[in-house]
């Protein structure tokens, strides 16, 4: 099972719709949605997750699980009471995220100094939706240190959740490597054998990253994030399949700046496709050129030119937002 990551301010609704046509991903988690001390009306949940809208999944088909941030455990689990009514393939909660703002606020990786409470929120989740809907949580290995990990996992395995994602870092760490894969090993060998399926996650750039994470983790499923963002083939290719090359990225374009077009707006519109071209250059010369062909301009009329090449080609319903 390959997994692409939620990502705070970037891989939203428009970029997992993207990345999900290339193959290779089997389920999507999305950007967290903050619970502080109110029940959210439904729109709140289908703004961040618009694919609740269609049977939550992607247009290719592809499962996206919302994902819960918050602190109070009989508010997220209220929360997560009306989100199940949409339905959803599972209820993921968010115990990593490192910003400032967030952590300031009680909530993400802070929470990992409080295993008691982390296993009372996902415990009370659990309780809250109906039992055919997955529980599933991420946590990074620490706040300040990685003193505590196996008491987090242990809290969230016997809270119920059916999987646990480990970003093999600390807050501390943010997103300097190296990911350190070999304590998601030492975490694994504490849970119990009928515990939740643990998802490594962190560094995995290429084929043989993900080679190297399964074996030092002992993890078989994975979990990609920024990878994914710079090389949509990235999880295909770690399934087995072909890589991506820019021919086949080229055309992801054009449905990418419809959905912007729809929902971003129209001053920041041009910021979000360069955001994503300053990924792909990494991996992509193409992208370099075309960054480097609009790094200036803001003028949607003259993305719209650029994106409208030969090599766009997408069918107009195909590119209309649905939702």
């Amino acid at each position: 099972m390959l997994l692409l990551a939620p990502m705070e301010g970037l891989l939203d609704a428009t970029l997992r719709d993207v990345l999900t046509r290339t193959g290779g991903v089997d389920r999507c988690t999305s950007e967290f949605i903050r619970i502080t001390n109110t029940l959210l009306p439904e729109r709140a949940f289908t703004r961040v997750v618009p694919e609740l809208l269609r049977g939550g999944r992607t247009r290719a088909g592809v499962p996206v699980r919302p994902q819960l941030l918050g602190s109070d455990p009989a508010c997220l689990a209220d929360n997560a009471a009306r989100l199940a009514g949409f339905n959803p393939p599972g209820i993921d909660l968010n115990f990593g995220c490192p910003a400032k703002t967030v952590n300031n606020s009680r909530g993400g990786a802070v929470l990992l100094d409080e295993p008691e409470l982390v296993g009372r929120i996902v415990a009370a989740v659990r309780r809250a939706v109906p039992a055919h809907i997955p529980v599933s949580a991420k946590m990074r290995l620490g706040y300040h240190d990685d003193r505590v990990a196996e008491d987090n996992a242990l809290a969230i395995a016997e809270a119920g959740a059916s999987e646990l994602v480990i970003h093999a870092r600390t807050k501390a760490h943010a997103y300097r490597p190296p990911a350190f894969w070999e304590r998601i090993a030492e975490v694994r060998a504490v849970l119990p054998a009928a515990g939740p399926v643990v998802i490594a996650n962190g560094e995995i750039w290429s084929v043989d990253d993900a080679r190297r994470c399964r074996a030092i983790s002992g993890c078989e499923h994975l979990m990609v994030g920024r990878g994914q963002i710079n090389d949509p083939g990235l999880a295909r290719e770690i399934a087995g399949g072909p890589p991506v090359g820019w021919q086949e990225v080229r055309p992801l374009f054009a449905p990418f700046w419809a959905q912007v077009s729809a929902r971003v707006e129209r001053r920041h519109r041009a910021g979000r496709l360069k955001q994503w071209l300053n990924y792909l250059r990494h991996r992509h010369p193409e992208a370099q050129a075309a960054f480097d062909t609009l790094r200036l301009t803001h003028d949607p009329v003259v993305i719209e030119a650029w994106i409208g090449g030969p090599a766009a080609a997408v069918a107009p319903a195909e590119t209309a937002p649905a939702w």
